[in-house]
Protein backbone atom coordinates (compact mmCIF):
# COMPACT_ATOMS: atom_id res chain seq x y z
CA UNK A 1 0.00 0.00 0.00
CA UNK A 2 1.12 3.44 -0.97
CA UNK A 3 1.65 5.86 1.93
CA UNK A 4 1.16 9.78 1.85
CA UNK A 5 2.05 12.26 4.19
CA UNK A 6 0.32 15.42 4.06
CA UNK A 7 2.25 18.01 5.79
CA UNK A 8 -0.97 20.44 6.86
CA UNK A 9 -4.20 19.22 7.26
CA UNK A 10 -6.05 22.35 6.93
CA UNK A 11 -8.86 23.65 3.88
CA UNK A 12 -7.24 21.24 0.60
CA UNK A 13 -4.97 18.55 2.77
CA UNK A 14 -7.85 17.26 4.89
CA UNK A 15 -10.38 16.66 2.01
CA UNK A 16 -7.24 15.03 0.28
CA UNK A 17 -6.70 13.07 3.03
CA UNK A 18 -10.06 11.46 3.00
CA UNK A 19 -9.95 10.99 -0.43
CA UNK A 20 -6.87 9.43 -0.51
CA UNK A 21 -7.73 7.19 2.07
CA UNK A 22 -11.08 6.00 0.55
CA UNK A 23 -9.07 5.47 -2.58
CA UNK A 24 -6.81 2.61 -0.36
CA UNK A 25 -3.83 5.05 0.15
CA UNK A 26 -1.86 4.69 3.56
CA UNK A 27 -2.75 8.24 4.65
CA UNK A 28 -1.07 10.57 7.32
CA UNK A 29 -0.33 14.10 8.29
CA UNK A 30 -0.08 17.14 10.14
CA UNK A 31 -1.47 20.08 12.13
CA UNK A 32 -0.44 22.85 13.91
CA UNK A 33 -2.47 22.13 17.31
CA UNK A 34 -3.23 19.75 19.56
CA UNK A 35 -6.69 19.87 19.50
CA UNK A 36 -7.12 19.15 15.55
CA UNK A 37 -4.72 16.33 16.29
CA UNK A 38 -6.91 14.68 18.69
CA UNK A 39 -9.65 15.24 16.64
CA UNK A 40 -8.34 13.89 13.24
CA UNK A 41 -7.04 10.73 15.34
CA UNK A 42 -10.39 10.18 16.60
CA UNK A 43 -11.70 9.90 13.43
CA UNK A 44 -9.12 7.42 12.18
CA UNK A 45 -6.48 9.81 10.40
CA UNK A 46 -3.23 9.23 11.84
CA UNK A 47 -2.12 13.41 12.83
CA UNK A 48 0.78 14.63 14.60
CA UNK A 49 1.26 18.00 15.18
CA UNK A 50 3.92 20.08 13.83
CA UNK A 51 4.40 23.73 13.59
CA UNK A 52 7.05 25.31 11.15
CA UNK A 53 8.38 28.56 13.01
CA UNK A 54 10.24 28.34 10.57
CA UNK A 55 12.20 25.64 12.46
CA UNK A 56 9.81 22.08 13.51
CA UNK A 57 8.12 21.69 17.04
CA UNK A 58 6.14 19.32 18.12
CA UNK A 59 5.13 15.53 18.82
CA UNK A 60 6.42 12.85 17.02
CA UNK A 61 6.15 14.11 14.02
CA UNK A 62 9.47 12.81 12.33
CA UNK A 63 6.91 9.83 11.25
CA UNK A 64 5.45 11.79 9.12
CA UNK A 65 8.54 11.47 6.64
CA UNK A 66 8.51 7.60 7.07
CA UNK A 67 6.18 7.75 3.93
CA UNK A 68 6.51 6.96 -0.09
CA UNK A 69 5.20 10.31 -1.26
CA UNK A 70 5.25 13.94 0.89
CA UNK A 71 3.17 16.49 0.12
CA UNK A 72 3.63 19.60 0.90
CA UNK A 73 0.57 22.21 1.43
CA UNK A 74 1.46 25.14 3.92
CA UNK A 75 0.75 28.52 2.44
CA UNK A 76 3.27 31.14 3.33
CA UNK A 77 2.17 33.68 5.77
CA UNK A 78 3.21 36.55 3.33
CA UNK A 79 0.98 38.95 5.15
CA UNK A 80 2.35 38.63 8.66
CA UNK A 81 6.11 37.08 8.23
CA UNK A 82 9.07 38.28 6.23
CA UNK A 83 10.02 37.23 2.76
CA UNK A 84 12.75 34.56 4.30
CA UNK A 85 10.22 33.44 6.55
CA UNK A 86 8.51 30.62 3.68
CA UNK A 87 11.70 29.16 2.25
CA UNK A 88 13.41 28.95 5.72
CA UNK A 89 10.32 26.45 6.39
CA UNK A 90 11.14 24.35 3.04
CA UNK A 91 14.66 24.00 3.92
CA UNK A 92 13.84 22.69 7.62
CA UNK A 93 11.12 20.20 5.69
CA UNK A 94 14.02 19.19 3.00
CA UNK A 95 16.17 18.22 4.93
CA UNK A 96 14.32 15.97 7.00
CA UNK A 97 12.69 14.81 4.45
CA UNK A 98 16.22 13.87 2.69
CA UNK A 99 17.21 12.27 6.12
CA UNK A 100 14.18 9.72 6.31
CA UNK A 101 15.03 9.14 2.72
CA UNK A 102 11.41 10.04 1.29
CA UNK A 103 11.61 9.06 -2.86
CA UNK A 104 8.66 11.43 -3.78
CA UNK A 105 7.44 14.90 -2.98
CA UNK A 106 4.67 17.14 -4.08
CA UNK A 107 5.04 20.77 -3.23
CA UNK A 108 2.00 23.06 -3.77
CA UNK A 109 2.74 26.45 -5.18
CA UNK A 110 0.82 29.20 -6.26
CA UNK A 111 0.39 31.28 -9.72
CA UNK A 112 1.26 34.43 -7.77
CA UNK A 113 5.22 33.10 -8.59
CA UNK A 114 4.20 34.48 -12.45
CA UNK A 115 4.82 37.66 -13.21
CA UNK A 116 1.95 40.38 -14.20
CA UNK A 117 2.49 40.86 -17.97
CA UNK A 118 -1.12 41.17 -19.57
CA UNK A 119 -0.85 37.81 -21.33
CA UNK A 120 -1.41 34.12 -20.84
CA UNK A 121 1.47 31.97 -19.20
CA UNK A 122 2.19 28.42 -19.13
CA UNK A 123 4.62 26.16 -17.23
CA UNK A 124 7.11 27.33 -20.07
CA UNK A 125 7.37 30.46 -18.84
CA UNK A 126 11.40 30.83 -17.42
CA UNK A 127 10.82 32.12 -13.97
CA UNK A 128 13.78 33.92 -12.21
CA UNK A 129 14.29 36.40 -8.81
CA UNK A 130 14.05 39.70 -11.33
CA UNK A 131 11.10 38.70 -12.46
CA UNK A 132 9.07 36.46 -10.07
CA UNK A 133 5.80 37.93 -8.97
CA UNK A 134 6.00 35.96 -5.56
CA UNK A 135 10.00 35.50 -4.15
CA UNK A 136 8.83 33.73 -1.46
CA UNK A 137 7.32 31.01 -3.09
CA UNK A 138 9.91 31.20 -6.47
CA UNK A 139 12.67 30.41 -3.32
CA UNK A 140 10.49 27.98 -1.99
CA UNK A 141 10.60 25.92 -5.51
CA UNK A 142 13.99 26.39 -6.09
CA UNK A 143 15.16 25.09 -3.00
CA UNK A 144 13.32 21.79 -3.36
CA UNK A 145 13.84 22.13 -7.23
CA UNK A 146 18.15 21.99 -6.64
CA UNK A 147 20.25 19.50 -5.80
CA UNK A 148 17.69 16.81 -4.65
CA UNK A 149 17.83 12.91 -4.85
CA UNK A 150 13.77 12.50 -4.76
CA UNK A 151 11.13 12.78 -7.14
CA UNK A 152 9.49 16.57 -7.34
CA UNK A 153 6.26 17.46 -8.86
CA UNK A 154 5.04 21.15 -8.12
CA UNK A 155 1.45 22.40 -8.24
CA UNK A 156 0.80 26.27 -8.83
CA UNK A 157 -2.75 26.13 -8.05
CA UNK A 158 -4.72 29.70 -8.98
CA UNK A 159 -7.03 31.03 -5.96
CA UNK A 160 -8.24 28.09 -4.50
CA UNK A 161 -12.06 29.35 -3.78
CA UNK A 162 -15.25 27.26 -3.44
CA UNK A 163 -17.19 25.56 -0.32
CA UNK A 164 -16.74 28.85 2.52
CA UNK A 165 -14.30 30.73 0.23
CA UNK A 166 -16.41 32.87 -1.33
CA UNK A 167 -14.40 35.40 -3.82
CA UNK A 168 -17.73 38.19 -4.50
CA UNK A 169 -17.93 38.61 -0.44
CA UNK A 170 -14.22 39.70 -0.13
CA UNK A 171 -14.89 42.69 -2.12
CA UNK A 172 -18.64 43.14 -0.99
CA UNK A 173 -19.40 47.05 -0.61
CA UNK A 174 -16.01 48.12 -1.39
CA UNK A 175 -15.41 50.53 -3.93
CA UNK A 176 -12.76 51.39 -7.10
CA UNK A 177 -12.59 47.51 -6.79
CA UNK A 178 -10.74 46.06 -10.17
CA UNK A 179 -13.43 44.46 -12.06
CA UNK A 180 -11.87 43.66 -15.94
CA UNK A 181 -8.62 41.51 -15.42
CA UNK A 182 -9.26 37.55 -15.80
CA UNK A 183 -10.10 35.08 -12.51
CA UNK A 184 -7.27 32.88 -12.47
CA UNK A 185 -8.89 30.58 -9.65
CA UNK A 186 -9.68 26.73 -8.88
CA UNK A 187 -12.29 25.49 -6.69
CA UNK A 188 -11.07 22.69 -3.94
CA UNK A 189 -13.12 19.73 -5.80
CA UNK A 190 -10.32 20.31 -8.55
CA UNK A 191 -7.66 21.41 -6.46
CA UNK A 192 -7.66 17.90 -4.28
CA UNK A 193 -9.00 16.35 -7.56
CA UNK A 194 -5.44 17.36 -9.32
CA UNK A 195 -3.51 16.45 -6.79
CA UNK A 196 -4.72 12.70 -6.32
CA UNK A 197 -4.60 12.97 -10.47
CA UNK A 198 -0.54 13.42 -10.05
CA UNK A 199 -0.06 10.92 -7.31
CA UNK A 200 -2.50 7.94 -9.01
CA UNK A 201 -0.74 8.35 -12.17
CA UNK A 202 3.17 8.83 -11.30
CA UNK A 203 3.20 12.48 -12.92
CA UNK A 204 6.69 12.96 -11.45
CA UNK A 205 9.48 15.98 -12.28
CA UNK A 206 6.76 17.85 -13.67
CA UNK A 207 5.74 21.54 -13.10
CA UNK A 208 1.62 22.13 -13.31
CA UNK A 209 -0.99 24.68 -13.19
CA UNK A 210 -4.16 24.20 -11.19
CA UNK A 211 -6.11 26.50 -12.89
CA UNK A 212 -9.57 26.48 -13.94
CA UNK A 213 -10.00 26.60 -17.89
CA UNK A 214 -12.41 29.40 -17.65
CA UNK A 215 -11.24 32.45 -16.57
CA UNK A 216 -14.35 34.96 -16.89
CA UNK A 217 -13.77 38.69 -15.63
CA UNK A 218 -13.82 38.93 -11.97
CA UNK A 219 -16.88 41.73 -12.19
CA UNK A 220 -18.80 39.02 -13.78
CA UNK A 221 -17.74 36.72 -10.98
CA UNK A 222 -18.11 38.94 -7.90
CA UNK A 223 -21.78 40.08 -9.28
CA UNK A 224 -22.73 36.49 -9.97
CA UNK A 225 -21.82 35.91 -6.11
CA UNK A 226 -23.39 38.59 -4.92
CA UNK A 227 -26.77 37.65 -6.73
CA UNK A 228 -26.71 33.75 -5.97
CA UNK A 229 -25.41 34.44 -2.39
CA UNK A 230 -27.58 37.62 -1.30
CA UNK A 231 -25.16 40.31 -0.24
CA UNK A 232 -24.16 43.80 -2.16
CA UNK A 233 -21.85 43.55 -4.59
CA UNK A 234 -18.29 46.04 -4.84
CA UNK A 235 -20.27 49.81 -5.17
CA UNK A 236 -18.25 50.65 -7.66
CA UNK A 237 -15.01 49.44 -9.82
CA UNK A 238 -11.69 50.69 -11.01
CA UNK A 239 -11.55 52.37 -14.80
CA UNK A 240 -10.97 49.63 -16.95
CA UNK A 241 -7.37 49.07 -18.49
CA UNK A 242 -5.47 50.15 -15.75
CA UNK A 243 -4.74 46.90 -14.14
CA UNK A 244 -1.74 44.57 -14.52
CA UNK A 245 -3.06 41.04 -14.92
CA UNK A 246 -2.08 37.41 -16.25
CA UNK A 247 -3.98 34.54 -17.26
CA UNK A 248 -2.61 31.22 -16.39
CA UNK A 249 -3.18 28.38 -19.02
CA UNK A 250 -4.05 24.89 -17.50
CA UNK A 251 -3.72 23.37 -21.00
CA UNK A 252 -0.58 20.95 -19.42
CA UNK A 253 -2.44 19.04 -16.44
CA UNK A 254 -5.28 18.92 -19.02
CA UNK A 255 -3.32 16.82 -21.83
CA UNK A 256 -2.05 14.53 -19.23
CA UNK A 257 -6.12 13.45 -19.23
CA UNK A 258 -7.64 15.28 -16.70
CA UNK A 259 -10.83 16.78 -16.59
CA UNK A 260 -11.94 19.50 -14.33
CA UNK A 261 -14.87 18.78 -12.63
CA UNK A 262 -15.88 22.98 -12.31
CA UNK A 263 -13.81 24.42 -15.51
CA UNK A 264 -15.89 27.70 -15.18
CA UNK A 265 -15.72 30.00 -11.92
CA UNK A 266 -19.21 31.04 -12.70
CA UNK A 267 -20.27 27.77 -11.32
CA UNK A 268 -18.18 26.78 -8.72
CA UNK A 269 -20.75 25.88 -5.38
CA UNK A 270 -20.28 27.90 -1.66
CA UNK A 271 -21.80 26.50 1.39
Amino acid sequence: MTSVSIIGLGWLGLPLAISLKDKGFEVKGSTTSQEKTNELNSKGISTFMLKLLPHPEGRAFLKLFESDILFVNIPPRSRTMPESFHPEQIKFIKSMAVQAGVKKIIYISSTSVYPDLNRELDEGFLLNKENTGNTSLFQAENILLHDRNYDLTIIRFGGLLGVDRIPGKYFSGKSNVVGDSPVNYIHRDDAVGISSWVIENNLWNEIFNGVAPNHPNRKLVYEKNAIDLGFPPPTDYAPVGKSQWKQISSQKIQSTGYQFQIPDPLDFWYL
